[in-house]
Formats: structure tokens, sequence, C-alpha cells
């Protein structure tokens, strides 16, 4: 129970990576509360309170500020404190640099980029007033090493590690540790999307041999989320299976 009695907030929690962490979390002891835009976040919890575990649905955009000052006030009206948030919500609309419209742009920036900002300023007061707080953003390996077709996305991923050193030098004087995982190639819904040569051709590129699973990352935040990396701040940690690219 790593995670036991603490408060946690997981965007993007409906599925893949952030259902597996929802999950996992709950397992560990803390209360969950997901914020999702798909319904089926509302069914996940559902099953998971079906098991006498303590998890609830917030249907949130991390690009609506105003409903995600609504859900982190409820919260703290509820439980009277946040401890974890993990910044897991993203999109991806890849086009090559002449082909991307604007609307691509936009719409990854604001839900990858301005959506973490968004979700970590609402809760990083409450944060400071505890002097407790763990913050985990889902950055990407592309951040570190860009990828083809993907300015909008790998601008997000790379911005996310600077906005997490900057919260490491702000925050870590409050009890605050902020850090990001910088995940490989994972089998989920949004790389399902990929096409199967495509994954034929990715695969000899990681070392490990195969995709990585939802949980790989899940446990990745379990430890970022823990009491035993309370002295981890400022990091991202790769979890890729040693892709070299």
């Amino acid at each position: 129970m790593r995670l036991k009695n603490k408060i946690a907030i997981i965007t993007g929690g409906a599925a893949g990576i952030g259902a597996a962490t929802a999950t996992l979390f709950a397992k560990e002891g803390a209360t969950v509360f997901i914020w999702d835009q798909n319904d089926e976040g509302e069914k996940l919890a559902t099953e998971l309170r079906n098991q006498q575990l303590d998890v609830y649905f917030n249907k949130v955009s991390v690009t609506d500020k105003v409903a995600i000052d609504l859900a982190v006030a409820e919260i703290i009206s509820k439980k009277n404190r946040i401890d974890i948030l993990i910044n897991n919500a993203g999109i991806t609309k890849d086009k090559t640099l002449l082909k991307m419209q604007e609307d691509d742009w936009e719409k990854v920036i604001s839900v990858n980029l301005t959506g973490v900002f968004n979700c970590t300023q609402a809760v990083a007061h409450h944060m400071k007033a505890q002097n407790y707080g763990r913050i985990i953003s889902a950055s990407s390996n592309v951040g570190l090493r860009g990828n083809y077709g993907q300015t909008n996305y790998v601008a997000t991923k790379s911005a996310i590690i600077g906005m997490t050193k900057v919260w490491a030098l702000e925050l870590g004087r409050f009890g605050i540790t902020a850090n990001c995982i910088a995940p490989g190639f994972i089998e989920t819904q949004m790389t399902n999307a990929i096409p199967d040569e495509v994954k034929q051709k990715l695969t000899p590129l990681i070392p490990a041999g195969h995709w990585g699973k939802p949980n790989d990352i899940a446990y990745g935040y379990l430890y970022l989320a823990s009491d035993e990396a309370a002295y981890v701040n400022g990091i991202c940690l790769t979890i890729d299976g040693g892709s070299a690219r």
C-alpha cells in the first residue's frame, strides 16, 4: 500500500496508460479521481469501486480552466487535500511541417502543454498550503530526440521537460516534487492507429525487443508518486526499453 491515504488526480485516466495508472494507484491505497472527457472513465471507476477501491470520475477537459477549478474545489471539499497530480492526458495530430494546419498545431498545444499548465497551477496552491505534493507529467522519448511528422507533439513533450525542471526549482521548498516520464513505444489505443508495417519497422529499434505495456509506465508513475522518491526532483525518467530512436 505505497499510496495509502493519498489523494490522486489522473488526467486522461479513462484508457490506456491513464487507466492502468488509476487501477494501480487505487490498488496501492490511493483515492483516485479520474479526469477525462471519455465516458469510459465512469465505467472504469464503477468497476474499481465494485472491487472496494476508492475511485471517482469527473468529466473534465484539461483545456477548460473553469471545469478544472470546480473539480479541484470538489476534491478539496470532500478530501481536504490533493497529494498527487498525474498529468497524463494527451493527443496527437501528426503531419509533416509543410502539411500541418494551424488547427493541428493549436489543438495539440492546447491539450498536451497548456492542459498540463492548467492542471498543475490549479493544484499547486493546495499542495503548497499542505507542504506536500507530487506532480508527474507525461513527456515522451520523442521529446528528447524528435520524430518525423510530429512537430506539434514533440514541441509539447520537450516543453514538459523544461516546465518540470522549473517547477522543481520553484516548488521544492514547499515539499513538492515535480518530475516527468518519457515513454517509448507503448501499446495503447493511440498507438493502435499506427499501421502494422510501421510497427514492424520500429520494433527492431527497441533493444528490449518488444513494445511496452501501459503498466510499464504506470509503475514509473507509482515510484515517482511514492515516498520512496521523496528526494527525486526535476528529472525526466525514460521508460522505453532502451529505444535508439
